[in-house]
């Protein structure tokens, strides 16, 4: 080994540029090993966006008509007249509180609260037939994003980070978007990593929260910035190589080096004073409700950032359970109508416009937008009020876009919308339609950790083929 006394300029210079070609190498190896960045056969789709409803929006109230209910109103349950749920006892059957319109070519029968939706229903695949392992909100939220109902568990946004990669260096690869009313029940385990590497966590951003300490302070000057980021990064570099194994280290180095590149990037993306007049009014950004003006704004940022490639947004609408049942999500116990005639209008024409920006901007060719609750409600009143409670054994969620054939309806629940009966779905096979779509085969996407090969649908799976274009 050299001393200092024996080390010339010209060898010291030579050290110090083979050593940063070695980090950048190494830089290069790590992301490979961090991610198979291959489908396993050509894809129908190359992002995802998934639009979450916390709370258990209601499927019988918004997707799926049930004339039955309406002709058995008031009266008991066949079968379950002493039923007791997550609440407790139910009282009577109770119809909708509004009507159902046939929508589109298909005649597909949705709720009149929806009249922007119904003018996609023709591109939609729905799934009627959904049920849940777990009927608490909690539960019931991860595991429609991971497959699994106790946290710890990767997210699905996650997974497909992990197997396919990032189709872009200047935004994250998984952004997940809270409603302003705050962040959905059992909070950022929705969008966790679980036991992956910690890079193929979301990263969070909404229209309301603006990214802190992005701008350089006017005392530094561009030079002075540039060199310091050099600097700490061949420090930084230098000491992950001695540690590969930490893919924790690894992880915070590439988000240091990520929030970075988003000082220039992250403004430029949740800046919409470039969009016309007419994109804002058709997405409601100008609303007088402020929570409807609000969300659509994330709906707005959430196309923007599907157009540069981020591969995986979750978009919220709405957030936990409040103490007023119904309040800040679609938990409506006690006052359905009112409950759900203050988040109808939140919902239908923001989600309906980034759909129909989607399809304009030609992006829905290769975007998968998923539409997602936890589980969903009973068809009685709960006893002594005008809500529903909680129903795990049938609800609905939907699919649209890239490879996903629409105006069509696969499975469905009961004639009272009590029990998922024909083609019952799991969310495992809902995720393993998914993940065929994104080219990844469910049974292939795994990680090996505590003993077993882990994957997003556990040890089940199946590819509903039905919904597939």
């Amino acid at each position: 080994m050299k001393t200092l006394s024996e080390l010339t300029r010209r060898k010291f210079l030579g050290n110090v540029a083979t050593g940063v070609m070695g980090m950048g190498l190494h830089d290069l190896i790590a992301r490979d090993a961090f991610a198979s960045s291959k489908p396993h056969f050509p894809p129908k789709a190359k992002r995802v966006l998934q639009i979450f409803c916390p709370g258990a929006a209601s499927h019988m109230d918004l997707w799926e008509h049930k004339p039955m209910l309406e002709k058995m109103h008031g009266k008991p349950l066949p079968g379950e007249e002493n039923l007791v749920s997550f609440q407790g006892k139910n009282g009577p059957l109770m119809k909708s509180p509004w009507t159902f319109k046939p929508a589109g070519k298909s005649g597909k029968m949705i709720s009149s609260m929806m009249p922007h939706m119904a003018e996609h229903v023709d591109d939609i695949a729905f799934f009627h037939g959904m049920h849940s392992k777990t009927n608490t909100h909690g539960p019931g939220c991860i595991f429609i994003n991971s497959g699994h109902t106790s946290e710890g568990f990767p997210s699905a946004g996650s997974w497909i980070s992990y197997g396919l990669g990032s189709m872009t260096d200047e935004l994250p690869t998984y952004v997940a978007i809270p409603d302003i009313r705050g962040e959905p029940p059992n909070g950022k385990a929705n969008w966790s990593n679980g036991f992956l590497p910690a890079r193929h966590q979301a990263i969070v951003m909404a229209a309301q929260q603006p990214i802190r300490n992005l701008k350089t302070p006017d005392s530094i000057s561009v030079q002075e910035e540039k060199q310091t980021r050099d600097l700490l990064s061949f420090l930084n570099k230098n000491h992950a190589s001695q540690r590969p194994a930490e893919s924790e280290l690894q992880a915070r180095i590439g988000a240091y080096e990520l929030a970075a590149r988003m000082q220039l990037s992250a403004p430029e993306v949740s800046d919409f004073s470039k969009e016309p007049k007419h994109i804002h009014q058709l997405y409601g950004t100008d609303s007088k409700n402020s929570l409807t003006a609000s969300y659509a704004s994330n709906c707005l940022l959430a196309r923007r950032l599907l157009e540069r490639d981020v591969r995986y947004v979750s978009l919220y609408c709405a957030s936990r359970a409040s103490g007023v049942d119904g309040l800040l999500n679609w938990d409506a116990h006690k006052t359905l109508k009112a409950d759900y005639e203050r988040h109808f209008p939140i919902f239908d024409q923001p989600t309906a416009a980034l759909l129909t920006d989607l399809k304009q901007n030609g992006l829905l060719e290769d975007t998968l937008v998923l539409w997602t609750t936890e589980f969903g409600r009973m068809p009685t009143s709960q006893q002594g009020t005008a809500g529903r409670d909680h129903n795990p054994d049938g609800f609905t969620l939907w699919m649209m876009g890239a490879g996903v054939k629409g105006g069509i309806s696969y499975g469905a629940t009961d004639q009272f919308g009590r029990r998922a009966e024909e083609n019952p779905t799991t969310i495992w096979e809902f995720h393993s339609t998914v993940l065929q779509l994104m080219g990844l085969d469910f049974n292939q996407l795994s990680w090996y950790y505590n003993g077993l090969d882990r994957r997003l649908t556990d040890v089940h799976g199946h590819v509903i083929k039905q919904v597939l274009a």
